[in-house]
């Protein structure tokens, strides 16, 4: 039988999802681990995507195979033997074999700033200390990026995608009521490798007068080729989530760090 394992994770610690070389940890390598011990047989956890190093998932989807009823309590079990930085939600029997990657119709990506130094952020929001930042023209940017679908200007390695069409479906920019944080959403079929990152930091730019709305659609529309592409800080970046036509699920019972704050849409 396939099961849809619904997690979360913190992904500070980690090299990515993606399972890496022997030494290097990751989120997909602790789980696999783990899920094998208690199974006592090799499972292997194919993911809904790959996140990087550093980034991380408020709602997260693999799937796996077992061709017996999983044990009795097995999702406490399964919770208890990992670490602390990774949940599991719910464990979800599936009729036939959906794929968690490829039958994903939608994702959704946030992006956290905070402009002032907090201890308490600092591995789960990415810190720019930027003093007034220009957010009228960071929205304007941010509402462009649904009429462009080509985002091969908006990847760290154009050239080694099979394609860099992406449809977006929608964007939003928030801010908290003090002003010092920072929420930038953004929903599409697929995303390729750094694009949001690199869309944030773009619009960092912008907010600080470093790059204009004007010359940021040019980039979007192919016309302006950045002399260089940069990226924000990955810890900024949480997969928050992820539609499955087969499985409505909502996100509102789970952590969210935009749950213990007052944003306001720009």
């Amino acid at each position: 039988m396939r099961y849809f394992a619904h997690i979360g994770y913190n992904g500070f610690n980690y090299r990515g999802w993606q399972r890496q070389a022997r030494g290097i940890i990751s989120v997909q390598q602790v789980l696999e681990e783990t899920i094998s011990k208690l199974l006592k047989q090799k499972i292997v956890c194919i993911g809904c995507g790959r996140t990087d190093a550093m980034v991380h998932a408020s709602q997260y989807f693999f799937h796996f195979d077992f061709y017996e009823e999983l044990p009795k309590n097995f999702l406490f079990k399964f919770n208890k033997s990992l670490p602390d930085d990774i949940a599991i939600f719910d464990i979800i029997p599936m009729d036939g074999y959906p794929h968690a990657q490829l039958d994903a119709v939608e994702r959704t990506y946030e992006y956290y700033i905070h402009t002032q130094k907090n201890p308490f952020l600092h591995s789960l929001s990415a810190l720019y200390q930027e003093e007034n930042l220009n957010l009228e023209k960071m929205k304007q940017a941010v509402q462009l990026l649904p009429n462009y679908s080509d985002y091969s200007l908006f990847c760290k390695s154009p050239n080694k995608n099979d394609s860099n069409i992406c449809q977006v479906f929608s964007t939003s920019l928030f801010v908290n009521p003090k002003g010092d944080r920072i929420r930038f959403q953004i929903s599409a079929n697929r995303f390729i490798q750094g694009m949001i990152r690199v869309i944030a930091k773009r619009l960092l730019d912008i907010g600080i007068g470093k790059l204009s709305v004007e010359d940021f659609e040019a980039i979007l529309a192919g016309k302006n080729i950045p002399k260089e592409i940069t990226i924000a800080y990955p810890q900024g970046l949480y997969l928050s989530q992820v539609k499955y036509p087969f499985l409505p699920l909502p996100t509102e019972k789970y952590f969210n760090p935009s749950n213990s704050q007052i944003w306001n849409e720009l």
